[in-house]
């Protein structure tokens, strides 16, 4: 099994990495970083452009949390998904028989999270392991 973390160096996703670390290390379980970089829309000269970005920040991103990872003891891999980020975690959950997925939050309200479909919001309803919504350290 293995514990999945959604991690784009936001503030919610920066307090994630250090409790999916901590679930990993006391579960002795393998942590897949996980950054969905699908970018908006799917047509014309601007779709590479933003592709590349992705990716780009997503490989610093992945390297820092990896950096993080290693210094606790704890393996990881990392996954570049070209899909959007609740895709991506979910798709990588089931692939690596994930215990958890475990993402930051922002401290939406729930009708923001539903209206606008948050990444948090979408996976506690779509997940079928447990989902652990870190919230974002003040």
């Amino acid at each position: 099994m293995t514990v999945v973390l959604g991690y784009d160096e936001s503030p919610g996703a920066t307090s994630a990495l250090r409790v999916a670390i901590d679930v990993s290390a006391a579960f002795d379980e393998r942590l897949v970083v996980v950054y969905g970089a699908a970018p908006p829309g799917a047509m014309g000269e601007e779709y590479t452009a933003h592709t590349d970005a992705l990716h780009e920040a997503g490989r610093a991103a992945l390297d820092r949390a990896v950096r993080a990872a290693d210094e606790a003891g704890v393996r990881t891999t990392v996954e570049l998904i070209d899909r959007k980020p609740a895709e991506a975690l979910l798709d990588s959950a089931e692939r690596h028989g994930a215990r958890v997925i475990v993402v930051g939050s922002w401290g939406e309200s729930p009708l923001r999270g539903a209206l606008l479909g948050s990444t948090p919001h979408k996976l506690l309803h779509l997940a079928r392991v447990p989902v652990l919504c870190v919230p974002t350290a003040t």
